[in-house]
């Protein structure tokens, strides 16, 4: 289920090294290079919680498999196309499998694993996760430098396939054969509600800076918190009623799980932003290539990796401390490395070595977050927990890159000396001002019983 998952997280970053090669091969405009990459992110991020209660509809097991097929064969056809627009509806095509596949996952381990084999299935869950966005860039710079048979960007879908060929198949035997809770009910009213809302939302996010922020991106905006409002509206009508709202009142009632999704979105939202913004930086004002950028990531993607298995180890009453510390650490590296980038040098061995250290704070953050949000949820409400998560992890990443990629491209225009070191500088100082403040927010999880 990981290495499908996997697959699902790394093509969200693994596509944006390989964008000046799509550009240059298949004559792509900048608004189809951008629709390239959003194409998957919004419907993603649109129907993830619409997976989630059709896995516990149709069988978890059932819906990962359905979704992993149709992510593998998408991934094909990526890989294939023959222009731009072919490529933009493959992508999309790709998102509605990942929504349909990634929210089984968690619904799985929470109702296959308990005790200390569902904390080890947690953290190896969360270490793709926060890794997935780090490790996508050097995936992505690796496969589009070797340049396979002289295919240069398509390896970056097309490896999808042998992958995803290999784990259907072995998910038809070791995956529990559940066949679903008909009684459960899908909740149309509030698909119809949320569909539209989460999609007011991001397109703007993802569309605004290359259509200069138009006036109907900002209504979309505005619809989109009318569009929350109805759907609260509605699904505390249905509850009233006992129904099945797609997003029970009782999930987001949980200990501390509040309060870990606003944090959750944070970090993720602060980890994808910068990533972003440096790897603009180190190609475009640096001249990095696509392997040298992909590998400058490196560090903090094995970091966080690193840290992500390994803090269970340390005492259970630790966990909500090591958020507020991980915290900690991710703003005073962002502050270190925005002094040694200030320059416009590479920032040699400093900066690999603070990539390090910023990705271990990731890594602290993220990881005893989600498990101990994990370990509270109780399993009937695995899957509606599961499609918050993912929906948050999905968002988080739109918003990190459409605020801190706006910001560092507005100041990237200002004509001096050194304007992209000052731009990834500045990113790096806002990320950290806002990880200081995820720090304070964090020590009311030590209160939560």
């Amino acid at each position: 289920m990981l290495i499908a998952m996997f697959m699902a997280v790394l093509d969200v970053a693994v596509v944006n090294v390989a964008l000046p090669t799509i550009h240059n091969e298949l004559h792509a405009t900048g608004a189809g290079l951008q629709l390239s990459v959003s194409g998957y992110t919004i419907t993603y991020a649109v129907l993830i919680v619409t997976g989630a209660r059709l896995g516990d509809l149709w069988g978890h097991g059932r819906m990962f498999r359905a979704g992993l097929a149709l992510f593998t064969a998408a991934s094909l056809a990526c890989g294939l196309a023959p222009d731009i627009g072919g490529l933009i509806a493959f992508r999309g095509l790709q998102g509605v499998g990942a929504a349909a596949m990634v929210p089984q996952v968690l619904s799985i381990i929470q109702r296959t694993f308990s005790g200390p084999a569902r904390m080890r299935a947690t953290s190896m869950y969360t270490a793709v996760i926060a890794g997935g966005a780090a490790v996508g860039q050097v995936v992505g710079g690796l496969l589009v430098s070797a340049n396979l048979f002289g295919s240069t960007w398509r390896p970056a879908f097309l490896v999808n396939v042998p992958i995803g060929l290999a784990a259907l198949v072995i998910s038809g035997r070791v995956l529990p054969k559940d066949r679903g809770e008909p009684g459960r009910g899908l909740d149309p009213v509030g698909v119809a509600v949320l569909t539209p809302t989460v999609l007011a939302f991001v397109v703007p996010l993802v569309l605004g800076h290359d259509e200069h922020w138009p006036l109907w991106g900002w209504l979309l905006l505005a619809a989109s918190a009318l569009g929350v409002a109805a759907f609260v509206t509605v699904e505390r009508r249905l509850e009233r009623r006992r129904g099945t709202p797609i997003i029970p009142g009782r999930t987001l009632a949980l200990p501390g799980f509040a309060l870990s999704i606003g944090l959750m979105f944070l970090v993720m939202a602060v980890m994808t932003g910068m990533f972003f913004a440096l790897t603009l930086h180190l190609q475009g004002a640096l001249g990095f290539s696509a392997l040298d950028a992909g590998l400058a990531g490196a560090p903090a993607a094995g970091a966080i990796f690193v840290v992500s298995m390994r803090w269970r180890r340390l005492p259970a009453r630790w966990y909500p401390w090591l958020v507020v510390a991980g915290l900690v650490v991710v703003a005073l590296s962002s502050f270190a490395l925005a002094g040694v980038l200030h320059g416009g040098t590479t920032g040699g061995l400093a900066r690999w070595i603070l990539q390090a250290v910023n990705g271990a704070g990731l890594g602290l953050a993220y990881s005893p977050l989600l498990g101990v949000m994990l370990s509270r949820i109780p399993v009937s409400d695995a899957a509606d927990a599961s499609g918050v998560i993912s929906t948050t992890a999905q968002v988080s990443q739109v918003v990190g890159i459409a605020t801190f990629g706006t910001l560092f491209l507005n100041l990237l225009a200002q004509a001096h000396l050194h304007a992209s070191a000052h731009a990834v500088s500045a990113v790096l100082v806002v990320a950290g001002a806002i990880a200081l403040l995820g720090a304070l927010l964090a020590i009311r999880l030590s209160r939560v019983r």
